[in-house]
Protein backbone atom coordinates (compact mmCIF):
# COMPACT_ATOMS: atom_id res chain seq x y z
CA UNK A 1 0.00 0.00 0.00
CA UNK A 2 1.15 3.76 -0.48
CA UNK A 3 -0.06 6.83 1.11
CA UNK A 4 0.27 9.99 -1.28
CA UNK A 5 -0.36 13.77 -1.21
CA UNK A 6 -0.31 16.51 -3.17
CA UNK A 7 -0.78 20.18 -2.72
CA UNK A 8 -3.85 21.57 -4.83
CA UNK A 9 -2.82 24.58 -6.29
CA UNK A 10 -6.15 26.24 -5.39
CA UNK A 11 -4.12 29.70 -6.19
CA UNK A 12 -4.54 28.90 -10.02
CA UNK A 13 -7.82 28.76 -10.62
CA UNK A 14 -8.06 28.37 -14.45
CA UNK A 15 -5.85 25.56 -13.47
CA UNK A 16 -8.44 23.39 -10.86
CA UNK A 17 -11.47 25.18 -13.07
CA UNK A 18 -12.90 21.87 -13.28
CA UNK A 19 -12.05 20.78 -9.73
CA UNK A 20 -16.30 22.25 -9.41
CA UNK A 21 -17.61 18.78 -8.11
CA UNK A 22 -16.57 15.10 -6.55
CA UNK A 23 -16.88 13.27 -9.50
CA UNK A 24 -14.00 15.56 -10.88
CA UNK A 25 -11.48 14.37 -8.10
CA UNK A 26 -12.38 11.04 -8.26
CA UNK A 27 -11.05 11.01 -12.23
CA UNK A 28 -8.12 12.98 -10.99
CA UNK A 29 -7.14 10.51 -8.90
CA UNK A 30 -8.27 7.22 -11.12
CA UNK A 31 -6.05 8.77 -13.54
CA UNK A 32 -3.06 9.10 -11.82
CA UNK A 33 -2.82 5.30 -11.93
CA UNK A 34 -2.13 4.74 -15.85
CA UNK A 35 -0.50 1.33 -14.95
CA UNK A 36 -3.86 0.35 -13.89
CA UNK A 37 -5.72 1.95 -16.92
CA UNK A 38 -3.34 -0.36 -19.42
CA UNK A 39 -3.85 -3.69 -17.97
CA UNK A 40 -7.75 -2.96 -17.90
CA UNK A 41 -7.65 -3.45 -13.95
CA UNK A 42 -8.36 -1.14 -11.72
CA UNK A 43 -7.76 -1.25 -7.94
CA UNK A 44 -9.73 0.87 -5.15
CA UNK A 45 -8.16 4.01 -4.40
CA UNK A 46 -9.01 6.01 -1.14
CA UNK A 47 -8.71 9.79 -0.77
CA UNK A 48 -9.98 12.65 0.89
CA UNK A 49 -9.08 16.12 1.02
CA UNK A 50 -7.02 17.85 3.68
CA UNK A 51 -6.61 21.25 4.96
CA UNK A 52 -3.18 22.06 7.07
CA UNK A 53 -1.46 25.05 7.68
CA UNK A 54 -3.71 26.86 5.67
CA UNK A 55 -2.84 24.58 2.59
CA UNK A 56 -5.42 22.05 0.81
CA UNK A 57 -3.61 18.71 0.21
CA UNK A 58 -5.23 15.23 -1.78
CA UNK A 59 -4.31 12.77 0.07
CA UNK A 60 -4.64 9.24 -1.56
CA UNK A 61 -4.10 5.72 -0.42
CA UNK A 62 -3.59 2.75 -3.28
CA UNK A 63 -2.50 -0.85 -3.32
CA UNK A 64 0.26 0.68 -6.26
CA UNK A 65 1.75 3.80 -6.50
CA UNK A 66 0.33 6.46 -8.29
CA UNK A 67 2.07 8.38 -11.18
CA UNK A 68 3.25 11.46 -9.50
CA UNK A 69 3.57 13.57 -12.42
CA UNK A 70 -0.15 13.13 -13.00
CA UNK A 71 -1.11 13.85 -9.13
CA UNK A 72 0.30 17.09 -9.85
CA UNK A 73 -2.29 17.47 -12.72
CA UNK A 74 -3.79 20.09 -10.01
CA UNK A 75 -1.19 20.41 -7.91
CA UNK A 76 1.24 22.52 -7.16
CA UNK A 77 4.63 21.69 -9.33
CA UNK A 78 6.95 19.45 -6.79
CA UNK A 79 4.92 19.24 -3.83
CA UNK A 80 3.44 15.13 -4.68
CA UNK A 81 5.23 12.51 -2.56
CA UNK A 82 4.09 8.82 -2.05
CA UNK A 83 5.39 6.59 0.69
CA UNK A 84 5.26 2.82 1.15
CA UNK A 85 2.42 2.22 4.05
CA UNK A 86 3.47 -1.61 4.48
CA UNK A 87 5.78 -0.73 7.12
CA UNK A 88 3.30 1.15 9.37
CA UNK A 89 0.57 -1.50 9.06
CA UNK A 90 2.85 -3.64 9.87
CA UNK A 91 4.24 -2.39 13.38
CA UNK A 92 0.68 -1.92 14.53
CA UNK A 93 -0.57 -4.10 17.53
CA UNK A 94 -3.68 -4.67 19.32
CA UNK A 95 -4.16 -2.35 22.11
CA UNK A 96 -2.11 0.74 20.85
CA UNK A 97 -3.87 4.02 20.77
CA UNK A 98 -3.65 6.50 18.14
CA UNK A 99 -4.79 9.72 17.43
CA UNK A 100 -7.44 9.48 13.99
CA UNK A 101 -9.41 11.39 11.17
CA UNK A 102 -11.84 9.97 9.08
CA UNK A 103 -13.85 11.77 7.05
CA UNK A 104 -17.00 9.78 5.79
CA UNK A 105 -20.68 9.70 4.56
CA UNK A 106 -23.01 9.09 7.61
CA UNK A 107 -26.00 7.58 7.09
CA UNK A 108 -28.67 5.53 8.49
CA UNK A 109 -31.11 3.11 7.29
CA UNK A 110 -34.94 4.79 7.33
CA UNK A 111 -37.10 2.36 10.01
CA UNK A 112 -40.99 2.09 9.32
CA UNK A 113 -41.95 5.19 10.61
CA UNK A 114 -39.46 7.34 8.38
CA UNK A 115 -40.93 8.94 5.48
CA UNK A 116 -38.37 6.56 3.48
CA UNK A 117 -38.28 2.98 5.16
CA UNK A 118 -35.64 0.94 4.02
CA UNK A 119 -33.46 3.76 2.07
CA UNK A 120 -30.16 5.34 3.07
CA UNK A 121 -30.77 8.84 5.04
CA UNK A 122 -28.31 11.38 5.37
CA UNK A 123 -27.33 12.01 9.26
CA UNK A 124 -27.07 15.53 9.64
CA UNK A 125 -27.59 15.70 13.75
CA UNK A 126 -24.22 16.13 15.32
CA UNK A 127 -25.44 13.29 17.77
CA UNK A 128 -26.72 11.04 15.13
CA UNK A 129 -23.19 11.01 13.11
CA UNK A 130 -21.24 10.66 16.27
CA UNK A 131 -23.81 7.47 17.00
CA UNK A 132 -22.65 6.32 13.23
CA UNK A 133 -18.78 6.62 14.47
CA UNK A 134 -19.68 4.51 17.16
CA UNK A 135 -21.41 1.75 15.43
CA UNK A 136 -18.40 1.72 12.63
CA UNK A 137 -16.08 1.34 15.18
CA UNK A 138 -17.15 -1.46 17.16
CA UNK A 139 -17.70 -3.26 13.39
CA UNK A 140 -14.11 -2.37 12.37
CA UNK A 141 -12.22 -3.61 15.36
CA UNK A 142 -11.27 -0.10 17.31
CA UNK A 143 -12.75 1.45 20.18
CA UNK A 144 -13.46 5.01 20.48
CA UNK A 145 -11.75 6.57 23.46
CA UNK A 146 -12.61 10.70 22.31
CA UNK A 147 -14.41 12.08 19.09
CA UNK A 148 -15.22 14.91 17.91
CA UNK A 149 -17.02 16.32 14.40
CA UNK A 150 -14.57 19.42 12.89
CA UNK A 151 -16.24 19.52 9.59
CA UNK A 152 -19.30 18.59 7.91
CA UNK A 153 -20.39 20.28 4.16
CA UNK A 154 -22.31 18.69 1.28
CA UNK A 155 -20.34 18.75 -1.86
CA UNK A 156 -21.71 18.40 -5.39
CA UNK A 157 -20.84 14.51 -6.84
CA UNK A 158 -22.25 15.44 -10.17
CA UNK A 159 -22.11 18.78 -11.85
CA UNK A 160 -24.79 18.23 -14.28
CA UNK A 161 -26.70 16.09 -11.86
CA UNK A 162 -26.42 18.57 -8.91
CA UNK A 163 -26.48 15.59 -6.10
CA UNK A 164 -24.32 16.68 -3.04
CA UNK A 165 -23.45 13.95 -0.36
CA UNK A 166 -23.07 14.54 3.14
CA UNK A 167 -19.51 14.76 3.63
CA UNK A 168 -18.52 14.71 7.48
CA UNK A 169 -14.49 15.15 9.22
CA UNK A 170 -14.40 13.62 12.48
CA UNK A 171 -11.18 13.49 14.70
CA UNK A 172 -10.46 11.82 17.92
CA UNK A 173 -8.63 8.86 19.57
CA UNK A 174 -9.26 5.27 19.20
CA UNK A 175 -7.88 1.65 20.56
CA UNK A 176 -7.21 -1.22 18.34
CA UNK A 177 -9.23 -4.06 19.58
CA UNK A 178 -9.15 -6.36 16.50
CA UNK A 179 -6.01 -6.14 14.53
CA UNK A 180 -7.19 -7.52 11.74
CA UNK A 181 -10.44 -5.92 11.18
CA UNK A 182 -8.50 -2.14 11.96
CA UNK A 183 -6.01 -3.15 8.97
CA UNK A 184 -9.35 -3.53 6.80
CA UNK A 185 -10.56 -0.57 8.02
CA UNK A 186 -8.01 1.38 7.33
CA UNK A 187 -6.56 -0.44 3.93
CA UNK A 188 -10.20 -0.58 2.43
CA UNK A 189 -12.08 2.82 4.13
CA UNK A 190 -15.24 3.17 6.41
CA UNK A 191 -19.06 3.90 4.99
CA UNK A 192 -20.49 4.46 1.61
CA UNK A 193 -19.12 6.75 -1.02
CA UNK A 194 -15.79 5.54 -1.14
CA UNK A 195 -14.91 7.04 -4.62
CA UNK A 196 -16.13 10.16 -4.00
CA UNK A 197 -13.60 11.08 -1.13
CA UNK A 198 -15.38 9.38 1.82
CA UNK A 199 -14.23 6.60 3.97
CA UNK A 200 -10.14 6.89 4.40
CA UNK A 201 -9.26 6.75 7.83
CA UNK A 202 -5.85 7.65 9.20
CA UNK A 203 -3.98 7.53 12.48
CA UNK A 204 -1.06 8.95 14.76
CA UNK A 205 0.44 7.19 17.40
CA UNK A 206 0.34 8.85 21.14
CA UNK A 207 2.95 9.71 22.76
Amino acid sequence: MYLSRVEIDFANRKKIKDLSHLGAYHSWVEESFPQEIARGQRERHLWRLDRLNGKIYLLVLSPEKPDLKKLEKYGKAGTAISKNYDPFLKRLTEGQRFQFKLTANPVRRGGKDSPYPGKMIPCFAIEKQLNWLQRKAETNGFEILSSDVVGHDRPLLRKKRHVSLNRTVFEGKLRINNLEKFKAALTKGIGREKAFGMGLLTIIPIN
